[in-house]
């Protein structure tokens, strides 16, 4: 057999030959072993003792497992294999539908088969499948499904194929060459929507001028400009006007939010599904969700200050370009690990860079953008410098994560909460058990000004 394979929904053929005649003796069974040392045992009792009735046995139970290998060896199946992953990227807790394909694509009918796929073991068990005769031009169809609570980015294949011989002396297995990779993402929840403090809406800003809800009178026409397009002539307004007019049509802008999680690996103790960090990667993808259904230019950030998307901006665009955005941000957040870093000087830089553009961003003119924050343990100099994040944003929202909440130890964070809504920050305690919906109604309903109110209860 050898391996070679046909690209799409993951796919692969195995003919013949690939090993040689050695490794087809290799795929002898315990069976077939034990039958051959039989043989061999037999025919020299028989040689020594003189039995030719002995020795005719031992011959057969030696020859049969090397026949079988023979045949094994020379069999010119040909088969090719598929798979199909539905969805490719699904969120902790649920489950995706592999379906295998296998078709006989050679003039004979294979025998018996046994189809085996790599898992890996956090999604479940191995799968395997035994297809009978396979008719010449005939094929076969499984399906298995695998889940996992764990984020990350996980291998489905190669897909194994396993010949063997009526009497189970031989096996040979043959793997295809492709593979899937299943993106499990953190767990999302739907949010309300809620107006944070000082927060504009997704798209527009508050001096943009009213445009008329339809019809022709949606433009505001001006007079005709050298090197203005002839088809953005407006001739009812040329008529009323006895000038050559244009439509001036005006875009809304989608006001900015920048999403910044906190993934110092001393910000947070414990792991698993449940620990502080996961809760704060799930808080952090239903924000992203929710801010972009809402219509706002998002971007996510880390306290590395890696900024994704990561073009000259930072901010998803609009249209195809945002899903595409928000599909490797959600990419990220499924494969986001505990940094090195100690503190919080670079996201506190590419805040105020705002991405490389002043208006619109944090802490250049018009910095009017919205901030939500997902931190751990703060200590008193990293408490200083998420304060002065707050810096001209039109709003900014803390969910702080404090060890000693999730882990029983002592605790900080009233402190901490206090120090950051001085400086405008609406901040909230995240402890455990808490739902991060009910956390984000509750900062929607905090007092306009200071944004001094926050906490649980």
């Amino acid at each position: 057999m050898s391996a070679g394979a046909p690209r799409g929904a993951g796919g692969g053929s195995t003919g013949r030959g690939a090993g040689g005649l050695r490794a087809s003796l290799a795929g002898l069974t315990t069976r077939g072993r034990s039958f051959l040392a039989a043989g061999v045992a037999a025919a020299l009792c028989a040689y020594v003792l003189g039995q030719g009735e002995l020795l005719r046995v031992g011959l057969l139970l030696a020859v049969l497992p090397l026949i079988c290998v023979l045949a094994l060896h020379r069999t010119r199946h040909r088969v090719s294999g598929s798979r199909r992953l539905t969805p490719m990227r699904v969120p902790a807790g649920s489950e995706a539908r592999v379906q295998l394909r296998m078709e006989n694509v050679s003039r004979l009918p294979t025998g018996l088969l046994m189809l085996q796929d790599r898992v890996p073991y956090v999604l479940g068990p191995r799968p395997g499948f035994v297809l009978d005769r396979v008719e010449p031009g005939g094929r076969r169809e499984v399906s298995y499904r695998v889940r996992s609570d764990l984020r990350g980015r996980y291998p489905l294949g190669p897909l194994q194929l396993r010949l063997t011989d009526p009497f189970g002396l031989v096996e040979l297995t043959r793997s295809f060459s492709t593979y899937d990779t299943l993106t499990v993402i953190p767990r999302t929840e739907a949010l309300a929507p809620v107006r944070l403090t000082g927060e504009t809406s997704g798209y527009g800003d508050g001096s943009r001028r009213s445009l008329a809800l339809a019809g022709d009178d949606d433009v505001i026409p001006r007079g005709y400009r050298r090197g203005d397009d002839l088809r953005r002539v407006h001739w009812r307004s040329t008529a009323r006007y006895g000038e050559l007019m244009v439509r001036r049509e005006e875009q809304p802008q989608r006001s900015k939010a920048t999403v910044l999680l906190d993934t110092r690996g001393v910000a947070y103790e414990g792991a698993g599904p449940d620990s502080a960090f996961e809760w704060a990667v799930s808080g952090a993808a239903s924000s992203l969700v929710h801010l972009l259904e809402q219509g706002f230019s998002v971007r996510l950030l880390t306290d590395s200050g890696t900024s994704v998307p990561g073009d000259g901006s930072g901010f998803t665009s609009g249209g195809q370009e945002s899903a595409e955005a928000a599909g490797l941000m959600m990419d990220t957040l499924a494969v986001v690990g505990h940094s090195d870093g100690a503190g919080l000087t670079r996201a506190y830089d590419a805040v105020r860079s705002g991405g490389g553009h002043g208006a619109g961003g944090f802490g250049g003119a018009g910095g009017d953008g919205l901030l939500i924050a997902f931190f751990g343990d703060l200590d008193d100099v990293q408490t200083e410098v998420a304060a002065k994040m707050r810096g001209r944003c039109a709003a900014a929202v803390a969910f702080v994560l404090d060890s000693g909440q999730w882990t029983g130890g002592p605790s900080r964070v009233e402190e901490r909460l206090g120090r950051l809504r001085e400086t405008g920050w609406t901040a909230l305690a995240a402890p455990p058990g808490v739902a991060f919906g009910e956390l984000w109604r509750q900062a929607g309903n905090a007092p306009l000004g200071t944004g001094a109110s926050g906490g649980w209860g």
